[in-house]
C-alpha cells in the first residue's frame, strides 16, 4: 500500500521558489490564468460535484469508453489526440456540449500547459501513449520506449506546474499489466510489483516508468496521484494503426496482433485449422472495456483512491485456446465445423501467464468487472465484422 501521508515540506513546495533547472523554474513562463469555465454548485450523477478533468489520448481504444462514463456523470472533459495511431476518426461524444476537444500532441508541453492553465483542470488523466500490437513492441521498441518517456515528461511537468498553481487536485496514471510482465507470483498483487523483476519489453518498462513519475512528483512536490492498471481489454472501437503492416497467419493477412480481433476475422474468413500464436495455453484476463471504463471513473473521482494503484480487471481468467474455442462457436454456431487449431511460432513477448489480484479495487473502491467473456464477444464480434467489410481491421 502506497502511503498517503503528504511528504514533509509539500506545503511549502507548493509554493516554492523557482529552482534553477527544475521544474519550479518554469513557473515564471507558465501561461497567464485565464478565466475558467463557470460551474454552479449542481452535483454530478454520481453525487460528487463535477470536476473538469483532460483526458490525454482522448480518441484511442479505452478513452473511447471512458469518457462517455465521465459525460453522464456532469463532468466538464477536455480531450487531446493528434490522431497519430489510427488516423482522424470520429467519436460520439465529439459533440457533447461539454467535451472539448484540441488537435494536438500530448508531449507538446506548451499545448497541455494552454489547455491545463486556460481550464483549470482539476484532474489530469495521463492516457496518451503509443501502443500498438504485440508485433510493435519488437518493430517500434526504441520508438515506444522514447516518444512515451516524452509524453509522461511532458504530463507531469506541466502537472506540476498545476498543482503549485494551486488548481489541479490529482494525476491518474493510465499504467499497465505489462508491468507485471517478468512476475512470477499468481494471482499478481499491487504490492507484489515491489519485488518484481522490471519488465523485458520496452512498452512494459515504460509503464512501469510512467508509475515512477507518479510517485516521484508526489514524493518531490505533493502532487497526489492514482495509478490504474487495465488488464487485457476487450470492446469495439480497435481498428487498424497506421503503423500495422499485414503479416500471414495461415492462409489469412492480418494487420492487427491483437488477439481477440484477430482470432475473428480468421474465423470469419473461414480458417480451418484455426492459427494460433504459441500454444494457446497462455493465459489472460480479457476484460470488457465498459467495464473496465466504470472502474478507471471509480479510480478518478473517489477519494479513497488518492495516492493509491489498482489492478482493474475480471476475476475470470481464460487462455487463448478457450478463448478462440468460445469465438468459433460464436460464429460457426452449434451444427458448424469442430473446433481445429494449429499453432504458430509466438512472438517473443508474449507473456504466458497474466492472472490478477482485483481484491484491493473490489474491497477499497467496491470496483467489479462482471461482463462475461461471452457477453463481451457479442458486442465485439458484429462490429468486427462490419469492420472487415468496410477495411478499417
Amino acid at each position: 500500500r502506497i502511503s498517503s501521508e503528504r511528504p514533509l515540506g509539500a506545503k511549502q513546495r507548493r509554493n516554492c521558489a523557482p529552482l534553477p533547472g527544475g521544474v519550479c523554474g518554469q513557473m515564471a513562463s507558465a501561461p497567464s490564468r485565464s478565466r475558467s469555465p463557470r460551474r454552479s454548485g449542481a452535483t454530478s450523477s454520481s453525487g460528487a460535484k463535477p470536476k473538469r478533468i483532460l483526458v490525454t489520448g482522448s480518441h484511442g481504444f479505452i478513452s473511447g469508453y471512458t469518457i462517455p462514463v465521465l459525460l453522464e456523470q456532469g463532468h466538464e472533459v477536455y480531450g487531446i489526440d493528434n490522431f497519430w495511431k489510427y488516423g482522424e476518426l470520429k467519436k460520439s461524444y465529439d459533440d457533447h456540449p461539454r467535451f472539448h476537444f484540441t488537435r494536438g500532441d500530448a508531449k507538446d508541453v506548451s499545448v497541455l500547459r494552454k489547455i491545463v492553465f486556460d481550464n483549470k483542470i482539476e484532474v489530469f488523466v495521463a492516457s496518451a501513449a503509443i501502443i500498438g500490437g504485440i508485433s510493435m513492441f519488437h518493430k517500434l521498441a526504441y520508438f515506444l520506449l522514447a516518444e512515451n518517456e516524452r509524453i509522461t515528461c511532458a504530463a507531469f511537468d506541466v502537472c506540476v506546474e498545476a498543482f503549485q498553481a494551486g488548481f489541479l487536485e490529482k494525476v491518474c496514471v493510465i499504467s499497465s499489466s505489462m508491468v507485471y510482465e517478468s512476475t512470477n507470483t499468481y494471482p499478481s498483487r499491487e504490492s507484489d510489483l515491489k519485488g518484481c523483476p522490471p519488465p523485458q519489453s520496452t512498452y512494459g518498462f515504460q509503464k512501469l516508468s510512467t508509475e515512477y513519475f507518479a510517485k516521484g512528483a508526489w514524493e518531490q512536490h505533493g502532487v497526489p496521484f492514482t495509478i490504474i492498471r487495465p488488464f487485457n481489454a476487450v470492446g469495439i472501437g480497435e481498428q487498424r494503426a497506421q503503423t500495422d503492416v499485414e503479416v500471414k497467419s495461415g492462409n489469412v493477412k492480418l494487420a492487427m496482433s491483437h488477439v481477440v480481433p484477430d482470432l475473428v476475422q480468421k474465423i470469419l474468413k473461414g480458417q480451418n485449422p484455426l492459427h494460433i500464436l504459441g500454444s494457446g495455453d497462455q493465459k489472460r484476463h480479457y476484460t470488457y472495456a465498459g467495464d473496465l471504463a466504470r472502474g478507471i471513473v471509480k479510480c478518478i473521482m473517489d477519494p479513497r483512491a488518492r495516492n493509491e494503484d489498482f489492478n482493474i480487471s475480471t476475476p475470470v481468467g481464460h487462455t487463448v485456446k478457450e478463448l478462440a474455442e468460445v469465438i468459433w462457436k460464436k460464429i460457426h454456431g452449434p451444427s458448424g465445423p469442430p473446433f481445429n487449431f494449429v499453432s504458430d511460432d509466438p512472438f517473443e513477448y508474449d507473456v504466458q501467464l497474466r492472472v490478477p489480484c482485483v481484491d484491493k479495487a473490489k474491497e477499497v473502491l467496491g470496483i467489479e468487472c462482471k461482463t462475461s467473456l461471452e457477453e463481451s464477444l457479442d458486442e465485439v464480434i458484429p462490429w468486427i465484422k462490419e469492420q472487415v467489410a468496410k477495411g478499417t481491421i
